[in-house]
């Protein structure tokens, strides 16, 4: 059973503000920037910085392991600059991805002085256009496995419950099948992999940018429209108006596919997975997979579920 390993992270895996502080600091030397002043952002799947002085930001990664991937991203990012896509840059004077403190770091462009996302609107737009490109075999697109992602994410689990974890491990036996069984109809090819508000942001010249470029794969392009429309139908993060400019932009319903519940519950697991690998490091992360996990249990109302 999964859950009988739970709760077993090494110490070098711990990712908190100190550890991804002094993985900044050293990450800086190497690159001859200097950290002064630097804004921790957000403590995720990265920790993002703003070093205001340069100005960049600064992504390190939680995952130990995460060298390929931040290369991917890199290279993307730069793919995406030939293609004049609107996307976050790669700061061009450090050689990256770079380890430092045992993490992977990448040093990116501000693209603003100040933290605004774009609308959804905008992230139809962008995703509409993405779409439309075909990706070139130099940048090696993996193919996006939904059921090893939810597997890999259980066993990654940090501290919760081992009832919780004997759940949503058959949660993830039952929705792996029926993820199985789904008839996708858009066209299979290149997504963000994690498209959403959070990830569109307002460019100090005004234009709106793509940003978090790690999730890059090969998929049905649903993946990219599912968080919109869960943000919207379950959480109550966007209103109809939002929602209904959303499908007018970019030109098909998800929530009008009969896939779309599955799909749907597949994502939402995902995303209290991910906050289950920060239950032993963050008290607010434990509270937030508690309520999840619950909601999950009764098959209540998500509207409670707070952002992260």
């Amino acid at each position: 059973m999964i859950s009988e390993a739970v709760g077993g992270a090494d110490k070098r895996q711990q990712f908190t503000e100190e550890t991804a502080g002094a993985a900044l600091r050293e990450a800086c030397a190497v690159a001859g920037i200097y950290p002064t002043g630097a804004e921790l952002l957000r403590l995720g799947s990265n920790a993002v910085y703003r070093l205001p002085a340069a100005p960049v930001i600064v992504r390190i990664a939680r995952d130990v392991d995460a060298a390929a991937e931040m290369k991917r991203a890199v290279a993307v990012a730069r793919w995406l600059a030939t293609q004049n896509f609107p996307a976050t840059r790669v700061l061009p004077t450090v050689e990256q991805p770079l380890t430092a403190g045992g993490r992977v770091v990448t040093f990116w462009e501000s693209a603003q002085d100040r933290e605004e996302y774009a609308t959804v609107a905008e992230l139809a737009d962008l995703l509409r256009r993405l779409h439309w490109l075909e990706e070139p075999e130099s940048l090696h697109l993996s193919y996006f496995d939904p059921v090893g992602k939810l597997w890999a994410s259980l066993r990654a689990l940090d501290g919760a419950p081992s009832e919780d974890a004997a759940f949503l491990e058959q949660r993830v036996v039952r929705l792996s099948k029926e993820y199985d069984r789904l008839d996708f109809v858009l066209p299979f090819g290149m997504i963000h992999g994690d498209a959403s508000i959070g990830n569109i942001l307002r460019h100090r010249d005004g234009h709106a940018i793509l940003i978090d470029l790690d999730g890059f794969t090969l998929a049905p392009r649903e993946w990219d429209l599912i968080q919109t429309a869960l943000f919207y139908d379950r959480f109550g993060w966007h209103t109809r108006e939002e929602y209904e400019a959303f499908v007018h932009h970019y030109g098909f319903d998800i929530m009008n596919w009969p896939g779309y519940s599955v799909l749907a519950d597949v994502r939402e697991l995902m995303m209290v997975l991910w906050l289950g690998q920060q239950v032993a490091t963050s008290e607010k992360s434990a509270a937030e997979f508690a309520r999840r996990v619950a909601s999950l249990r009764t098959n209540g109302s998500r509207r409670e579920w707070g952002p992260f």
